[in-house]
């Protein structure tokens, strides 16, 4: 699969106006009214704009902080990492590594073992589910959920 961003035009067309304003001015959703903060079902998320593949629901965990939470990248490659000076703060600032989508920051308080907390913003994520993954040609991220499906002892 190839991962790119399509035209400004067609971004104002495809996404909602909140996933424009996330992904396109590092916009923020509020917390606990966004769509995955509370998603606990298996399967990956990819970046809204490009879907290229971001996190896994195997590291995601409930933050308190009521946007989606995760302890590490799916992909480390698909993620990039910058200073973020803005609300009178210093933060690490998320972005896509393709499409140059603001996903959200990443903070050093997250549980074991990584203790990071990639607090992203639904809007800039597109969730597939496990059963979705090979119709949507993301099938080489199936072995991930196989493998964490306890096997039934019985021959």
């Amino acid at each position: 699969m190839t991962f790119q961003k399509p035209s400004d035009a067609d971004l104002r067309r495809t996404l909602a106006a909140r996933q424009y304003e996330v992904t396109q001015h590092d916009g923020t959703e509020p917390p606990f009214h966004n769509e995955y903060w509370d998603n606990h079902r298996p399967g990956i998320y990819v970046d809204v704009v490009s879907g290229e593949p971001l996190f896994g629901s195997l590291d995601k965990f409930d933050s308190g902080t009521g946007w989606p939470s995760f302890t590490k990248p799916l992909e480390a490659g698909n993620i990039h990492e910058r200073v973020d000076r803005s609300l009178f703060t210093v933060r690490t600032e998320v972005r896509s590594a393709h499409a140059d989508s603001h996903l959200g920051h990443v903070f050093d308080d997250g549980p074991p073992p990584t203790r990071l907390r990639y607090c992203m913003n639904s809007a800039a994520l597109r969730f597939i589910p496990v059963d979705r993954l090979e119709a949507e040609g993301y099938g080489r991220y199936l072995p991930l959920f196989q493998a964490a499906v306890p096997k039934d002892p019985t021959p």
